[in-house]
């Protein structure tokens, strides 16, 4: 059972910086895909960026340039660096991993098995 734990919201201001963790169990594969998703109060949960098990990553329009997503496979962690935030980033985030997805599924909700609990992020003008 993979079991995933994210950490590194809170409250910041327009412009602000944060950086989110997710630490995976052993059971989460440096392999997998792992991507962050963020759902806003009364909106759907949407993808904002996905690195695959080589490597490669994947942003939504609206977060390139100002995220990034890594990972430390030794730490079995994956980070998510938000730099420039605005108020309209501000949602609750999560973490997802799968095994090998699609390029083109990468940044869907229904690609992911494994999810972990969120963590809060609000921008405040």
């Amino acid at each position: 059972q993979v079991q995933l734990v994210e950490s590194g919201g809170g409250s910041v201001q327009a412009g602000g910086s944060l950086r989110l963790s997710c630490a995976a169990s052993k059971y989460a594969y440096s392999s997998d895909s792992k991507t962050w998703f963020r759902q806003a109060p009364g909106k759907e949960r949407e993808g904002v960026a996905a690195i695959t098990g080589d490597g490669r990553t994947r942003y939504a329009d609206s977060v390139k340039g100002r995220f990034t997503i890594s990972k430390d496979n030794a730490k079995n962690t994956l980070y998510l660096q938000m730099n420039s935030l605005k108020p309209e980033d501000t949602a609750m985030y999560y973490c997802a991993a799968g095994g090998t997805i699609a390029w083109w599924s990468l940044l869907r909700t229904s690609s992911y098995r494994y999810w972990g609990q969120g963590t809060q992020v609000t921008v405040s003008l």
